[in-house]
């Protein structure tokens, strides 16, 4: 059956998401429209693709298990020189995402795998771009601030032309609510009447 290239991770609510996602191709990250808006619990993972099955059965098992949290971004920060990257910090629901992303990584689970960094809950806005692009993203998103209620997670799967698109969603509980949805996704007419985010540029 092959294998399948899979990531786990938390929508950040419409329209913010698709705001940021605009202002990360702007700064020249030709991969932004290929990547909704996120804060990553399980990186990109090859598995072999007769996994599925089981790999949604652990993440709903996790799910169940889980409850809403709040969640507030807050400025900006980089992992220069070690990465090329420039995020928008987690300043808020930073606890709850790694109580998470460790349940969905359990060693005893089918998504165990170690990590490259040590995990640190984030919401990218520039990757592998120029120096300059890159403080760019870093100062105009100084001032940014958003908050919501996390009430759940989702599967995705990368295409072969690099896009991430999503498999399920994975509400907390036995709620109804889902996850935020990202522009497109079948569950944006439902996301957007929920109204559950709220967010704050300054």
């Amino acid at each position: 059956m092959g294998t399948v290239t899979l990531g786990v991770s938390i929508a950040v609510p419409e329209p913010y998401g698709s705001s940021l996602q605009e202002l990360r191709a702007g700064f020249g990250d030709a991969a932004a429209h290929g990547i909704p808006t996120h804060v990553t619990l399980v990186p990109p993972t090859e598995v072999a693709a007769e996994r599925l099955p089981l790999i949604r059965a652990h993440l709903a098992e996790v799910a169940a298990a889980g409850r809403p949290f709040a969640m507030r971004l807050a400025g900006t920060g980089t992992f220069r020189p070690l990465s090329p990257v420039v995020f928008v910090q987690v300043v808020e629901g930073g606890p709850g995402c790694t109580r998470l992303q460790s349940r969905v990584r359990d060693p005893q689970g089918p998504l165990s795998r170690e990590l490259a960094f040590p995990y640190h809950p984030h919401v990218t806005v520039a990757h592998g771009i120029s120096e300059e692009a890159m403080d760019l993203a870093f100062s105009t998103l100084a001032d940014y601030a958003a908050e919501w209620i996390c009430s759940g997670f989702a599967l995705y799967e990368q295409g072969s032309d690099g896009v991430w698109r999503k498999l399920r969603e994975y509400p907390f509980g036995n709620g109804a609510a889902g996850v935020p949805a990202q522009p497109g996704s079948a569950t944006d007419s439902a996301a957007n009447a929920a109204g559950e985010a709220t967010v704050r540029r300054s």
